[in-house]
């Protein structure tokens, strides 16, 4: 197996993260969406620092190498990182310097350091540092051999003092980090870490200032917790969350010049100057949310031009709740969901609706990522628990990051009388599916689906392209009804007759099409295989896929971030062809065809092909059965391959090719998601015009 050829899977999600970088980069994306963009680069950097990089350098202490890093030890890929990296930083902050803030203070937007203060601005923060800063500062000394207790993800300043010494002061979680200055002319924002480093040697009575330099730790975060402890496993939960904060630092990210403080630092932190990033001002991009936000500028007397933001897109609303029941709509025939260009309120109209019905007799749900403190999903379960429906929710309290807002909402669930479980020992519980129980009026009973790609998570959800399935169909319900008696423990392992399940038989499952689709191929009808993604990298799948293409099987991916799989290669993966999609949406649904000799057959799936997703956690394969359902996913599937605006092709060196670099000037344009946006659109005029034709038809039959 491990001699299949492979990319580096560390480097291939680089290589994502860069493509993100250039579609912020991209001439045709206004300027506060590259503020977004590169607010997204850097926030992914975080994340994958904390879990990816901290797995590598766990490696070099323990000499242990892992599949995925395609034969490279770990202390030469860390160098490999550093290196990829800090070329990017460089050339985000050049894009930033040189195109980005410009461009926004020829629109009145001016983020401006501490050399562009006015003299008025001067005075006006110092007052606002004496007042609203400085009592809330705490100057801790650094030490040597020990780095104080501050968390993870904070950024600090650091001053180097006259008497040798050298303080680190975290800037306060607590207080906005973009100060706006009196009016001039336009806006003008400051930074609070530049006011720390201006005013900080207020701080340090009698003892002058000589360097000061802002800088943020990345800490680990891959560990979890135990699930073999005899005790409370929210209060192991809660103590991961703890450990989380002062784990061992992965990686510093500084801005500032002074080679004395970067050294003690990282001294204190026991870095090495492979685990050092430098950037050019603005340190924390991740934590620029506000800046993207037109809200921020009109709190503040300024209504920014439209041109600064991508054209709204506004989702298509796919049920008429003044049509009746979200119950009968099912009924007449399956649903399909397309957010964010179908809007998700029908999602949340199910769930809502059945917390109120009174036929409704019971709720069975997932939940991995949910919205904040006022996710109406979850209050919605929490209503009807309390009017005394059945609720069971399977509540993953190990997604990570997501693992304290979690825990919030377990407490709330289980004090209204809902049935809450924390998924299965050892596996995250990463399938999304609703059931729900309903009395009929002939006193039957019926159980409704909704089966998705996405979280239940109405904000993500505005930004987020996913698939989902509503249905009725008898047999996907009793599959989905069975599936939660195995979460919930009152049911064996088994195979279902629809679904897959990971890590049970999903990978097997998976395996055993892409088998079939080579054993059917031949010259003169070649086999066809789809599948949109979001990763790649489990070496049983490449390994089949490499047998299919050898066949002579057409393979054609669309992956958007890390993919492990070498296309091209003669005699191996000639007939595969490997693209990523990028743009203002963040593609995330699963989608899966196969020709199947004619007989095609189409799949949604809440996994990606990652060993971690076969393995490690509960996940969902269910097929489309509706004819016109599966006739649009294969469109849209179709649609991913004609992009050729924001489209990359994988090369077999890694490289990804942009393909709107190389098209030719008499090809017209086709940029997936807005085509995505215009298919759901004539889908409900078409279902409209139906609906019109019906009703003409049963007009004449009255008269």
């Amino acid at each position: 197996m491990s001699d299949i050829p492979t990319l580096n899977r560390e480097l291939s999600w680089l290589e994502y993260n860069a493509r993100v970088l250039a579609e912020g980069l991209k001439p045709s994306t206004p300027l506060l969406e590259k503020l977004g963009f590169m607010r997204i680069f850097s926030s992914n950097l975080d994340e994958f620092f904390m879990v990816r990089v901290a797995t590598v350098k766990a490696a070099v202490q323990s000499g242990q190498t892992n599949e995925e890093w395609a034969g490279m030890e770990p202390q030469a890929l860390l160098a490999a990182i550093n290196g990829k990296v800090q070329a990017l930083y460089d050339m985000l902050y050049k894009h930033l310097h040189g195109a980005v803030l410009p461009g926004l203070a020829a629109h009145g937007i001016h983020l401006i350091s501490e050399k562009d203060w006015t003299a008025r601005e001067w005075r006006y923060l110092e007052r606002f540092f004496v007042d609203a800063v400085y009592p809330l500062l705490t100057p801790l000394r650094l030490e040597p051999d020990h780095f104080p207790s501050t968390g993870s993800l904070q950024v600090h300043v650091a001053f180097r003092l006259e008497d040798g010494s050298i303080a680190v002061v975290q800037v306060p979680k607590n207080l906005d980090r973009f100060i706006v200055l009196p009016k001039e002319n336009g806006l003008r924002i400051a930074l609070i870490e530049d006011l720390m480093l201006a005013f900080g040697g207020k701080l340090f009575s009698g003892l002058k200032v000589l360097h000061g330099i802002v800088f943020k730790v990345n800490r680990d975060a891959d560990f979890s917790v135990d699930e073999d402890r005899d005790d409370d496993f929210l209060t192991a939960m809660e103590e991961v969350l703890a450990g989380r904060q002062n784990s061992a630092p992965v990686r510093m990210v500084y801005s500032g010049e002074d080679r004395i403080l970067l050294g003690a630092l990282m001294q204190s932190l026991s870095l090495e100057p492979v685990d050092v990033y430098h950037v050019d001002w603005l340190i924390d991009l991740g934590r620029t949310m506000d800046l993207c936000d037109p809200e921020f500028y009109k709190r503040h007397g300024l209504t920014p031009d439209p041109s600064l933001f991508f054209p709204p897109w506004k989702p298509v609303k796919v049920f008429d709740e003044r049509s009746g029941s979200i119950f009968d709509w099912i009924d007449e025939h399956d649903r399909f969901v397309n957010v964010p260009y179908d809007s998700f309120d029908v999602v949340q109209r199910f769930i809502e609706e059945s917390a109120g019905d009174p036929s409704v007799l019971g709720i069975k749900i997932t939940l991995y990522r949910t919205s904040g403190l006022n996710s109406p999903i979850v209050h919605a379960l929490a209503k009807a628990a309390r009017s005394g429906k059945q609720v069971v929710v399977v509540l993953e309290l190990k997604a990570r990051f997501d693992e304290e807002k979690n825990i919030s909402w377990a407490a709330e669930l289980e004090q209204a009388g809902a049935i809450v479980t924390f998924g299965v020992a050892h596996l995250k519980v990463h399938a999304k599916a609703a059931l729900v129980i309903r009395r009929r009026q002939d006193g039957s009973i019926a159980r409704y689906l909704h089966l998705s790609t996405g979280n239940y998570n109405e904000k993500t959800a505005r930004s987020y392209v996913d698939f989902s399935l509503f249905t009725a169909n008898p047999s996907l319900c009793t599959d989905i009804a069975l599936f939660f008696n195995i979460l919930t423990g009152y049911s064996g392992i088994q195979s279902l007759s629809l679904i897959a399940v990971g890590p049970f038989d999903l990978k097997r499952r998976i395996i055993a099409l892409i088998e079939r689709e080579a054993a059917q191929s031949s010259p003169e009808s070649p086999g066809l295989i789809m599948a949109k993604i979001n990763a790649l990298s489990d070496l049983d799948i490449i390994e089949a896929l490499y047998r299919a293409s050898s066949k002579g099987v057409q393979i054609k991916l669309n992956v958007r971030g890390v993919c492990t799989l070498v296309p091209g290669l003669p005699g191996i993966s000639e007939t595969i062809e490997v693209r990523s999609v990028l743009g203002r949406n963040l593609e995330h649904g699963r989608m899966l065809y196969f020709k199947n000799g004619g007989s095609e057959e189409l799949y949604l799936s809440s996994a990606d092909w990652l060993h971690r997703n076969m393995k490690k956690r509960i996940e969902l394969l269910f097929p489309v059965l509706d004819v016109e359902i599966k006739a649009r996913c294969k469109d849209i599937l179709n649609a991913y391959f004609s992009d050729n605006t924001h489209a990359y092709r994988l090369e077999k060196n890694g490289g990804w090719t942009d393909l709107s670099l190389t098209r030719r000037p008499e090809e017209p344009t086709v940029y997936v998601q807005e085509e995505l946006f215009k298919m759901a659109k004539k889908a409900v005029r078409n279902k409209e015009e139906r609906q019109e034709v019906l009703q003409v038809r049963r007009s004449k039959r009255m008269k």
